[in-house]
């Protein structure tokens, strides 16, 4: 079995609702993102997946996240699906990256999304 562990950052701003605490103000953070997929068969060229198709997915992903108020997101809009949180941020891009490299690597699987939100704390999300 073979995994490959990929990162990138934005930029975001968000808060909580219906919480008790200085969270429940607009804040921002600078958003660390680390994506871990695995599968046991190599293509032609000895590779899982190519980096470049693996990194471009999360760019996408994160580029609609990017230096936004996450809060107003059609996902996390109030009365929306979920409060933008790091655990709810690592549930959304391990569905979206997990449908969009289902085009490109059938045979990849991701096994763990890890959002921190700064160095000290971190949410992950693997599957169902």
């Amino acid at each position: 079995m073979y995994e490959l562990k990929v990162k990138t950052r934005f930029a975001a701003a968000h808060f909580l609702t219906d919480y008790e605490g200085q969270c429940a103000r607009l804040h921002g953070h600078t958003w660390l993102v680390k994506v871990v997929v695995r599968g046991s068969e190599l293509d032609d060229k000895g590779m899982l997946v190519d980096f470049k198709v693996l990194k471009q997915a999360i760019n996408e992903a994160v580029s609609g996240l990017d230096h936004q108020n996450l809060n107003a997101l059609e996902h996390f809009k109030e009365g929306g699906a979920q409060n933008p949180t790091a655990e709810n941020l690592a549930h959304y891009l391990y569905y979206y990256l997990r449908d969009r490299l289902a085009d490109f690597t059938p045979s990849v699987q991701i096994t763990r999304v890890q959002v921190n939100e700064s160095p000290e704390a971190a949410a992950v999300y693997m599957g169902e």
